[in-house]
């Protein structure tokens, strides 16, 4: 006798259409191939115009139908804790050096505003020039360029295309929802 269950219904109406494209998108592995690939394309990435107080950016075309960005960060810029709306992704630091800060706990997209988090789930770390890594649909991090003085390019790349950001502010380990970001705010 075999027994099937329904999965329970979503609130989140997108996720039908996200989780039927993702079985159709780009895998990890093929976005993180991407970004390698991209990253050490030195022609365009010296293509970025560079703005000494805000990020820059280029709209790339990304495999299988994914959203890309060649992003300039300025000394000292950052994007703030956010997460990518249910897509996943992969980025690679072209020049300079990013710090990623990322939590390593899946954290429920909707129904909350405040979420306190358990200790150790804190992951940090430093993308050189070359460096790149994926992350799932989950993800929630920050990124930002520490030195004072040189400016850091990366390429970032998503599936399926983002939806939304929602941002967080965190102190301690509180996190805190404070808005979220539709694409037409950032494109």
């Amino acid at each position: 006798m075999s027994v099937s269950a329904s999965p329970a219904p979503s609130s989140d109406p997108a996720a039908p259409a996200r989780s039927a494209a993702r079985t159709a998108g780009p895998s990890a592995a093929e976005l993180l191939a991407f970004v390698r690939a991209t990253a050490a394309d030195e022609t365009l990435v010296s293509s970025l115009p560079l703005d000494p107080e805000g990020r820059t950016w280029i709209r790339l075309r990304g495999p299988a139908g994914s959203e890309a960005w060649l992003i300039g960060w300025p000394p000292g810029t950052g994007t703030g804790w956010h997460d990518h709306g249910g897509s996943h992704g992969a980025f690679a630091t072209a020049a300079g050096a990013l710090r990623e800060d990322s939590l390593a706990a899946r954290l429920p997209t909707e129904g909350w505003k405040t979420l306190e988090l358990a200790e150790g789930v804190d992951r940090g770390r430093v993308l050189d020039a070359g460096d790149a890594r994926a992350f799932g649909e989950h993800h929630v991090h920050e990124v930002r360029n520490e030195s004072g003085t040189r400016h850091a390019v990366s390429v970032h790349a998503y599936y399926p295309p983002l939806p939304l950001m929602r941002r967080y502010s965190r102190t301690g380990q509180v996190l805190r929802l404070e808005e979220v970001e539709l694409p037409e705010e950032w494109q």
